[in-house]
């Protein structure tokens, strides 16, 4: 019997000492998102990182012909009559151990980062009350900048296309982060283009963090002016920055702070597109007036993204949106996929403590 159920015994123990760890952000902080993960995130990198396609998205692959194989062997049985108790046991036990096995993998590989002690403490971010002035003035703050970059970034924008300066572009954005924020040093660099991007599209992802290689893939074939952003959201992610608003926060500095017009062109469009309804419910006049002050470039680049999405929409990605929302949802971003806006939040708090001083 023990020997039966010892191995389900120890991974349930392991579960619970997991929970039981997790409810402690500052011991989660100090322990595994600044101890434990970073050393075991660069020597997956080291292992992974040179393989010049995702082993991730290999492993994906491989797990859903395995399930597939499985449904079609219990389909068969069951056709054939050769399902009893002791199997339905049996085949239960070995569902619950492979369940726990990935929940345990998933959170000491990097799941445990989504209990950790949040950015804006690690910055020492100004956290108080957003007033509707405070947010008019990120909102022009944001778009001053993009019409500044504008004329210079639109006519590079397709360099990116050319993977290694889309990767390289990313990863030097890190190194000049780091001269000014040291948390978000970036050892053993490693991105990859994802083997789905296509698929991606009609599956509304432009960018995936793999938490069991630690891979970080990029779909690149979304729209150019796209792609820098994302690539420095998932090295957010292998940084240990799990909750979306704050991986989104590290590719907002990473890529602000790089010497490419392109990459900060990038980030202050998407930063302006998730400050956009916050705006607009404040003052809709306002952003309305905001708006019609954008650069045509700009403005050709909202209608882009706006038929890009248009073209790629199916009820598939309906049903992927709703489960995904319910995974952040489980992983401490109660708001689900609206949790990527919630970077405002944290912008305003870097803009009053950098940059309105």
């Amino acid at each position: 019997m023990l020997r039966k159920y010892g191995g389900l015994a120890t991974l349930i123990l392991l579960v619970l000492l997991i929970r039981i760890f997790s409810l402690f952000p500052g011991a989660v902080e100090n322990w595994y998102s600044t101890g434990f993960y970073p050393r075991l995130a660069a020597v997956q990198r080291l292992l992974f990182g040179w393989i010049p396609i995702s082993i991730g998205d290999l492993l994906y692959v491989w797990a859903g012909l395995y399930l597939i194989r499985q449904i079609v062997s219990i389909a068969w049985k069951f056709r054939k009559r050769h399902i009893n108790r002791q199997y339905l046991l049996a085949s239960g036990r070995k569902v619950l151990t492979v369940m726990l096995v990935i929940y345990t993998w998933f959170n000491l590989s990097w799941g445990l980062n989504y209990n950790r002690m949040s950015i804006g403490r690690q910055l020492e971010l100004v956290k108080d009350s957003i007033t509707p002035s405070d947010l008019r003035r990120l909102t022009i703050d944001l778009a001053d900048s993009l019409n500044s970059l504008a004329a210079s970034a639109h006519p590079q924008l397709a360099q990116v296309k050319r993977k290694k300066v889309l990767f390289n572009g990313a990863i030097d954005g890190y190194k000049s982060l780091v001269q000014k924020h040291p948390v978000f040093v970036y050892e053993n660099p490693s991105v990859k283009p994802s083997l789905y991007s296509y698929l991606g599209n009609y599956m509304g992802f432009t960018g995936y963090y793999n938490p069991f290689t630690g891979e970080a893939q990029v779909n690149t074939t979304v729209p150019y002016f796209v792609r820098p952003f994302t690539t420095c959201h998932e090295i957010g992610h292998q940084l240990g920055y799990a909750k979306e608003y704050e991986a989104n926060l590290a590719g907002f500095l990473a890529a602000s702070s790089s010497n490419d017009p392109v990459f900060r062109y990038s980030v202050y469009f998407e930063m302006y597109a998730y400050s956009r309804p916050y705006l607009y419910m404040s003052d809709s006049a306002e952003l309305k007036r905001i708006d019609s002050s954008l650069h045509p470039f700009v403005i050709s680049d909202f209608k882009e993204m706006r038929k890009f999405v248009r073209d790629h929409q199916n009820p598939v990605e309906t049903v992927i949106d709703i489960v995904y929302s319910q995974y952040l949802r489980l992983n401490e971003q109660p708001s689900g996929r609206l949790s990527y806006n919630e970077v405002v939040f944290l912008l305003m708090g870097y803009y009053k403590t950098y940059r309105w001083r």
